[in-house]
């Protein structure tokens, strides 16, 4: 398993079979972990996303 770097991107392979570039922001005050995704600039925390996914590999 990937453990995430702050700031750093990954390659995202959603359940749906779509792969995703996400910016790995960390946690924030209250322990909830967020990212963005590269192509549409939404912030998002892992607790609101509603499909399986999963860390490919770290881009760059």
């Amino acid at each position: 398993m990937i453990t995430p770097e702050t700031d750093a991107c990954y390659l995202i392979a959603l359940c749906s079979g779509e792969e995703r570039r996400w910016r790995y922001l960390g946690q924030d005050a209250r322990g909830a972990t967020w990212w963005r995704d590269l192509e549409t600039e939404l912030e998002f925390s892992e607790s609101s996303l509603m499909y399986a996914w999963t860390v490919v590999e770290r881009l760059g």
